[in-house]
């Protein structure tokens, strides 16, 4: 279950369906809608947190530790390491040994056809996943280097609250730059089921590229591998000048004696459990609308009267497919034709997409679970077999 991208073909919502989308948000029947921009859209903020900012000495003294560091960072390319004119996604990594093991997160090599990693040097290599665990976003590399390319020892321990942190990374394609801020938080939410939990949340303003990249503490030891991002408006938000937004940035917290990363080691693919069911774009905003804010965009879409979750597609072949699911479809007035909505999970009331993912996020792949589905006015019992993402083509 994933919010999916536009895709050419699906029907959208209408200008007045999607105002009023907007407008069952503004009536207190949701969470604000805020975007996380490295994996995908969030529509939670987080609390509001504050740190000491960066002074100018301990700027000068990050400066110096990013030319110390950099080398053992990784620029990742979905391409073959001999034919890279044009790859189909950026990322970043960290050398975490001195035989070529790499740390990134998961989504930056999730499903790709083709991998290579960059050095400072900017020459290619092979790459292969050892092991991931998709549900904390992280994976675990093997990157053909040479002998004796640097590489980041593990933190002993976990950073704390206040601490001063380097991220390095490849944000908007940029090559293997530097970042800074402050840990604002430790075992942060993100709110929503398919973002890890558990991350360090800082206030460095990183962005689309960065993920996988390391977060390095002072000494120069990794702390944590980027995962996500959010904007969120600040006091002095301007719709029309994003910088003007609050940047949150987060990472999942690695250390020496990690026990997922031993587990990495014996090479673990672990994937999330899933059904196969998306969210277009267009109705991020109703990701998690409470009872009241699905009423008023039942109003506009009649939906019906009863709150649940809604999906606009199903992925050929997945379990949602093989049990019959059916996605919102709306007509030439922009009302629903036809569309299942979904309100328990094993007997778990769901109200919207969000708690529909945390339920079946609950469970593990191969479980068998039972969905409570009205569709045309009748409440089916459906019984479908989680699968992991992997073999589900979004």
């Amino acid at each position: 279950m994933t919010p999916e991208s536009a895709r050419p073909g699906r029907v959208a919502p209408s200008t007045i369906a999607t105002a009023l989308l907007g407008a069952a948000l503004l009536a207190g029947a949701a969470h604000a809608a805020t975007t996380a921009v490295v994996q995908a859209t969030s529509p939670t903020a987080p609390r509001a947190r504050t740190a000491a900012p960066v002074t100018a000495a301990e700027t000068k003294a990050l400066a110096a530790l990013f030319t110390k560091v950099r080398p053992a960072t990784l620029r990742i390319e979905q391409c073959p390491p001999t034919n890279c004119a044009s790859p189909d996604g950026v990322g970043s990594a960290v050398l975490i040994s001195a035989d070529g093991l790499a740390l990134t997160a998961y989504h930056v090599v999730a499903k790709a056809r083709a991998l290579s990693a960059q050095t400072v040097d900017k020459k290619r290599y092979a790459l292969q996943v050892l092991g991931f665990d998709e549900q904390n976003d992280i994976a675990l590399l093997r990157v053909n280097v040479p002998a004796n390319t640097p590489y980041l020892k593990l933190a002993a321990k976990l950073p704390t609250v206040g601490d001063l942190e380097l991220a390095v990374g490849n944000g908007n394609g940029a090559f293997l730059t530097a970042k800074n801020g402050r840990l604002i938080a430790l075992n942060a939410d993100a709110g929503r089921a398919d973002f890890p939990p558990g991350t360090l949340e800082l206030d460095a303003p990183l962005i689309p590229g960065d993920s996988g990249g390391p977060i390095v503490n002072v000494r120069g030891e990794l702390t944590g591998i980027v995962s996500y991002i959010r904007l969120t408006p600040g006091s002095n938000f301007d719709p029309a000048n994003p910088a003007t937004a609050v940047f949150r940035s987060y990472a999942v917290p690695v250390t020496a004696t990690d026990a997922l990363l031993a587990e990495l080691k014996t090479g673990v693919k672990r994937d999330a459990p899933q059904i196969g069911v998306g969210l277009a774009p267009q109705f991020n905003p109703a990701f998690m609308l409470d009872e009241e804010g699905f009423k008023l965009l039942s109003d506009a879409l009649k939906l019906g009267p009863t709150a649940g979750a809604f999906f606009t597609s199903v992925s050929a072949g997945s379990p949602a497919a093989l049990a019959g699911l059916k996605p919102l479809r709306l007509n030439t007035d922009q009302e629903r034709e036809s569309g299942d909505i979904v309100t328990e999970v094993n007997g778990k009331r769901v109200l919207n997409f969000s708690q529909f993912q945390y339920a079946v996020r609950s469970y593990k792949v191969g479980d068998t679970v039972t969905l409570t589905v009205l569709r045309d006015g009748k409440t089916l019992k459906i019984p479908l077999t989680l699968t992991g993402s992997t073999k589900i083509n979004n």
